[in-house]
């Protein structure tokens, strides 16, 4: 028997199927290219899974979870275990935030699956953040223990908040567009766009319409505009994760995963967001002390999902 595992983002949805241990290789589509969660599952089992047995499934999905449902917060599929189970013929379907199911993944990596940001040494058994920005901004927390717990967050749609009078101005800036400014506003692909636009009208100039790869290759290739965007991005970074790592006392570490920050490590190592995560007034040297670290893993998600489904949890 194999269990299906999958990884339901905004942007891209990825399946798997776990035999005997062993995750076997990974699929990914586009979420847009499919109606439903439905349509997707039943396009990974009848090709490469054909030939396979599976009788539940661990699905994370990247939007709040509740009674075994999910509206994707970038997407208009909405995922319910039990109509899941229902259709598939399961034994189970577990349904889990994204972010938690990549916190089951914390005790699982290895040395070489991160790369570490700026100083600082992990005490055993304390919690451990993940942050991930990518289409979304999402956040959980992993608590060792017997038995160890993840809490999963929507710190994402917190307010995002200013260090400085450069941060206050482009935030004002951001708030007269959006009304609420969340972290998400700023630390996600749309984030970085947006950020690069506030830098536009500070400047007096068009921002034009750009992606965020084209921000992050532009960067890469010396492009001033958009270097101030990526600085601009690693700052707010930095200040929220110093935030989240005294919110949770995450003296295990702080680890960021998702679309983003393993395509801007260069970019990251080089930059302030080492400075800004510490700068936490009387409790600087508290949060200095806290290791933060990119995940370089591929599909670190898996890990935790597999995670899961041995726990009997799926």
């Amino acid at each position: 028997m194999s269990c299906l595992l999958a990884d339901v983002g905004g942007t891209r949805t990825r399946f798997a199927l776990l035999t005997d241990g062993q995750v076997g290789p990974i699929e990914s589509v586009r979420t847009g290219a499919y109606a439903s969660i439905h349509d997707a599952v039943h396009h990974f089992l009848n090709g490469q899974a054909a030939s396979m047995v599976v009788d539940r499934a661990v699905i994370a999905a990247a939007g709040p979870v509740s009674g075994g449902r999910c509206k994707l917060t970038n997407a208009r599929w909405i995922l319910d275990a039990e109509s899941l189970r229902q259709a598939l013929h399961l034994r189970s379907v577990r349904l889990v935030n994204d972010l938690e199911a990549l916190a089951w993944a914390v005790p699982h990596f290895g040395a070489d699956d991160l790369v570490a940001v700026g100083d600082g040494s992990a005490v055993q058994g304390e919690p451990v953040a993940v942050i991930a920005p990518g289409t979304g901004l999402g956040l959980s927390c992993y608590l060792p223990g017997a038995p160890p717990r993840v809490v999963a967050s929507e710190a994402g749609h917190a307010t995002m908040a200013a260090t400085d009078a450069g941060d206050a101005a482009i935030l004002a800036w951001l708030r007269q567009r959006f009304g609420h400014v969340s972290a998400e506003r700023v630390l996600s692909g749309a984030g970085l766009v947006n950020l690069q636009a506030a830098l536009a009208i500070e400047e007096g100039r068009e921002s034009g319409t750009v992606t965020p790869e084209e921000i992050v290759r532009g960067a890469v290739y010396g492009s001033p505009r958009d270097s101030a965007a990526l600085e601009l991005f690693c700052d707010f970074l930095g200040s929220f994760a110093g935030d989240i790592a005294l919110t949770f006392g995450t003296r295990g570490g702080v680890l960021f995963a998702g679309g983003i920050a393993p395509h801007i490590l260069p970019v990251l190592l080089d930059s302030s967001f080492r400075a800004r995560f510490t700068a936490k007034g009387r409790f600087a040297d508290y949060v200095g002390q806290i290791p933060t670290a990119v995940i370089v893993r591929p599909e670190p998600a898996f890990l935790g999902l597999a995670a899961l489904a041995s726990r009997g949890d799926g």
